[in-house]
């Protein structure tokens, strides 16, 4: 039985968001335990609320501080020793769980993961990598954010472990990677681009060449690599015109009695359209090279994307993620020693 540790005051929508959503996920699977953490008199209310008061697959860890996104996050995670998401990273360096799911402050849980769970050896940057969606199938896209200033032996492993959980979450068994850059060609882009396309293309890896703008949501890779600068901008313009699209396309539904019949019409499609956008159906991002799983949900988390979190989580333990990157990344120091 695998075991969940779940920051139970992380997010806008804490406490109550999350346990509503854990709740329907104990219901909807009986293959793992929860521990949450946070202030335990009002988790236990919020346990009465929902049926699961007295499951003997949850235990609570009382951990009354909390950790905002306001605070500093080096100075808080030292500072706060009895803070609902330290709590759950000490839970998770004691190996007391498998997986970590917070919606708290992003900068805390890269924080916490490296300086209490640690990275995985031989792990040079642990990278964020949300799921994003396209048309014909999600990707993977790491790094998001978590390391600005990359050399090409960090976006070399950020291939070996996206690839890794493509396999064991998504189940494609060789994912096709590939490297942002401003051209298709292996002598184009900058210095980065350039020394990470020849590490790649010699990495055990399914390397499909560097991936220009237009292409990154083309359905044509499974995992997408870049630095955590440009991933971010990637991240922010994709939400950024999502949002535009929408409203654009709102405001002409609405412009004429013609335009509103045909809205109703096609209201299945855009049902469809919206769901494939949803972030609530991809559950987080995972926090990949850290000696154990942690996802970290969205800030603005409800209940239906606590139950995709966990679901995620489960996919991740039983799908022997971070055993994966453990050995993609020992395969790369094996050939380094041997060249």
């Amino acid at each position: 039985m695998m075991k969940l540790v779940i920051d139970a005051f992380g997010g806008d929508n804490a406490p109550q968001a999350v346990i509503e959503g854990t709740a329907k996920a104990l219901a909807d699977w009986d293959d793992f335990d929860i521990i949450f953490t946070g202030d335990e008199q009002k988790i236990r209310t919020e346990l009465e609320k929902n049926g699961i008061a007295g499951s003997d697959r949850v235990t609570v860890i009382h951990a009354p501080d909390v950790i905002t996104c306001d605070e500093q996050p080096t100075i808080a995670v030292k500072r706060k020793k009895n803070s609902s998401l330290v709590a759950a990273m000490n839970v998770m360096a004691a190996h007391e769980a498998d997986c970590l799911i917070s919606a708290g402050s992003t900068g805390a849980v890269l924080t916490g993961a490296t300086l209490i769970v640690r990275r995985i050896p031989g792990v040079k940057r642990p990278a964020l990598a949300p799921v994003m969606p396209t048309a014909v199938k999600p990707f993977l896209l790491v790094d998001c954010g978590a390391n600005s200033d990359c050399k090409p032996e960090y976006l070399q492993q950020f291939a070996v472990m996206g690839s890794a959980y493509m396999q064991g979450v998504m189940g494609i068994e060789s994912p096709a990677v590939g490297l942002v850059n401003n051209g298709e060609e292996e002598a184009k882009g900058s210095e980065l681009t350039k020394a990470s396309h020849a590490l790649l293309k010699n990495t055990d890896i399914n390397f499909a060449g560097n991936c220009e703008g237009r292409e990154i949501f083309s359905g044509k890779y499974d995992v997408i690599v870049t630095d955590g600068f440009t991933g971010n901008i990637i991240l922010k313009e994709a939400e950024g015109l999502a949002e535009t699209l929408f409203r654009m396309i709102k405001r002409e539904i609405y412009s004429s009695l013609r335009t509103k019949v045909g809205a109703a019409l096609a209201k299945p499609a855009f049902k469809a359209v919206k769901k494939t956008m949803d972030y609530t159906e991809y559950g987080g991002a995972p926090l990949l090279g850290i000696n154990g799983g942690i996802i970290k949900a969205h800030g603005s988390s409800d209940a239906k994307a606590f139950v995709s979190a966990i679901r995620q989580a489960r996919l991740y333990v039983s799908g022997g993620v971070t055993e994966k990157i453990a050995a993609g990344i020992g395969s790369i120091q094996e050939a380094e020693s041997n060249d």
